[in-house]
């Protein structure tokens, strides 16, 4: 059987482990050249770095409840607290948490919140935050955070969806996709930038914000020709390090690229080859094949290639 249709067997079934199935995407996306692919199975399958951004479906939102204490012995118990309080006194990420382990650890989380139906998170820290805000004359004495199972259930299915829809997706617009299967890699067109494409916008929705790379990959960056604060602005705000960015322009105005078709000289290919590790170990908030892409995106405008 086709390695796709096995995954669209697999994932279809009810209660199936999907870090067996992310395995075997895994495994596709590698011989269909996607490294956005790649890389959103990855950190499905061993979670996302605390400096990375989560998709949207990992956000989810967090309810609260507080006891307090107030004069001659009076107090509140498990009182809920509106969000817009939360909101208003600690910050956005106390009530849109994000969900940072991996689908296993989803899965487990899930199990443990059965028989509860919630899950509590440490909020030990808005103790302090909401010290006598809530209620006039009162101590806040403790918060408890709850996450409802539904949320996390939910997370699970959006996994699941798009896996499906993925794969439903590359075997109607690249049919070669369908002749991958396990064992030696056959010489096939599978259509690499499509493939990018349909991955970038299935799994967060949007082609034009940077895509992962190689070089069929479409990428959308704004650099204007020899400027090079624009150049630097660009790889800022795609998850790059400023004075990484700096340093590179500064070595793109002392040399030029060597064709047309690559956009770097010997000391840009070499800060390139001993900068990307940054990406790798989550300095950069940026994967690889993000980094790749919007550098070499950028030079070429840089450049005006």
């Amino acid at each position: 059987m086709p390695l796709l249709h096995e995954i669209q067997e697999y994932v279809v079934q009810e209660g199936a482990d999907l870090g067996s199935i992310l395995l075997k995407l895994r495994f596709l996306a590698s011989r269909l050249g996607s490294n956005v692919l790649e890389e959103w199975v990855k950190h499905e399958s061993e979670g996302y770095p605390s400096d990375m951004e989560v998709p949207s479906y990992r956000i989810v939102g967090v309810s609260y409840k507080g006891t307090f204490s107030g004069p001659f012995e009076s107090g509140i118990k498990n009182a809920p607290i509106p969000s817009h309080l939360i909101k208003q006194f600690a910050g956005d990420s106390w009530v849109s948490f994000e969900v940072r382990e991996s689908i296993a650890g989803v899965d487990e989380l899930v199990r443990g919140s059965a028989e509860s139906g919630s899950l509590g998170i440490d909020a030990s820290d808005l103790i302090l935050l909401l010290q006598g805000r809530i209620y006039e004359n009162y101590a806040c004495n403790s918060v408890s955070g709850i996450i409802s199972r539904t949320s996390l259930t939910e997370i699970q299915q959006a996994v699941r969806g798009r896996i499906l829809e993925l794969t439903l997706e590359l075997e109607k617009s690249i049919p070669a996709a369908a002749d991958v299967s396990f064992g030696a890699s056959k010489t096939t067109d599978t259509n690499a930038e499509k493939v990018q494409q349909i991955s970038q916008q299935i799994i967060y929705g949007n082609v034009n914000t940077a895509v992962a790379g190689g070089h069929a990959a479409t990428i959308s960056v704004n650099v204007n020709e020899r400027d090079s604060a624009s150049f630097v602005s660009q790889l800022v705000e795609s998850g790059i390090s400023e004075d990484d960015a700096i340093s590179l322009v500064a070595i793109l105005e002392a040399e030029e690229p060597e064709s047309e078709l690559e956009p770097f000289g010997t000391r840009a290919n070499s800060w390139i080859a001993s900068n990307l590790k940054k990406a790798a170990d989550g300095t950069w908030k940026a994967g690889v094949s993000v980094a790749t892409a919007v550098i070499t995106e950028a030079a070429k405008k840089y450049y005006g290639l």
